[in-house]
């Protein structure tokens, strides 16, 4: 079964930001010239996390303020405190919770997601940075 391996970067400003990366990677499924099989899509940072996600601007909110209520931000938190100047434990308590990696299946080159269904990249960091995500389609 063939594989295919691809790279992209996303400039990301953190504070659980979401950034919408469905068309992204059905343009790199129609380039990977495969027809079925499935996608998985992995992101190679501790603070942040791919999901899927209705992509509606009041479920921004709600995810905002469902992960400040569930992990806030705290400079109690031990790897706050055991390290001088981190401020982020809780933005890897979240990704941690949320995941770094997604699997989608794929038929007729294209993903097979729901009507309200979108992927999305959260970064649960407290500053902005550059993030990487690797993309691994396997078919035929």
């Amino acid at each position: 079964m063939p594989v295919v391996t691809q790279h992209f970067s996303l400039d990301m400003q953190g504070a659980t930001q979401i950034a919408n990366i469905t068309d992204k990677i059905q343009r790199s499924l129609q380039d990977a010239k495969l027809t079925a099989g499935i996608v998985t899509l992995f992101i190679k940072h501790t603070t942040a996390s791919i999901m899927i996600f209705e992509d509606e601007t009041g479920l921004h909110a709600d995810t905002k303020a469902i992960w400040d209520k569930l992990i806030p931000a705290q400079p109690e938190w031990q790897h706050n405190t055991r390290n001088v100047g981190e401020d982020n434990a809780h933005s890897h308590l979240r990704g941690q919770m949320q995941g770094p990696s997604l699997t989608i299946p794929f038929a007729d080159k294209a993903l097979m997601l729901g009507t309200w269904q979108q992927i999305v990249v959260i970064d649960f960091d407290t500053r902005a940075r550059s993030r990487e995500i690797v993309i691994q389609i396997m078919g035929e």
